[in-house]
């Protein structure tokens, strides 16, 4: 069964909601996951078996525009939702069109809010929704990156295979 897809934060939020009152623990991850890879899966997984459900906050094409650069997303985001929808792991999608996914965890209260190691840093950024995990009492966790398994990478990767500069041709 594929899982729900979400452009409405309400909605959404009324199914967390339900799995609460049902005494379910609910994770939530978020990123753009274009170009759906292993590493993406590895990152999918691991946040799942944190928890008994799985909401994955998806940054829309026009997010992904902003965050990314012209040239991304990839794949548009009706595909990209379809394809974590399909993941045993994912239970729910929910698209979302800011740069940061604050409203959305304050909604949806995870227990666990899933990030990349590469947010966990001494000297680097910090998660832009830790501060409203704190509040409510959740816990942010971890999930150590799949060395070498980057969409960035896969991109530059197969510039190089056909002969373009990745720097110009991108």
């Amino acid at each position: 069964m594929n899982a729900s897809i979400f452009d409405d934060l309400n909605a959404c939020a009324r199914l967390a909601a339900d799995w609460r009152r049902q005494g379910l623990a609910l994770v939530f991850t978020n990123g753009h996951f274009d170009l759906l890879h292993a590493g993406h899966i590895h990152y999918l997984q691991a946040a799942r078996e944190m928890g008994d459900r799985l909401i994955v906050g998806l940054n829309s094409d026009a997010s992904t525009r902003r965050r990314k650069g012209p040239t991304r997303p990839i794949l548009p985001q009706e595909e990209r939702a379809l394809l974590l929808a399909a993941l045993r792991a994912v239970d729910a999608v929910i698209v979302w069109d800011e740069d940061d996914f604050r409203a959305v965890v304050a909604a949806l209260k995870p227990d666990i809010y899933v990030k990349g190691a590469d947010w966990n840093r001494p000297s680097g950024p910090k998660p832009p929704e830790a501060e409203i995990v704190a509040k409510y009492g959740g816990r942010i966790a971890f999930v150590d990156l799949t060395p070498g398994r980057a969409t960035s990478a896969i991109v530059r990767d197969i510039l190089q295979r056909h002969g373009c500069d990745p720097e110009t041709d991108a």
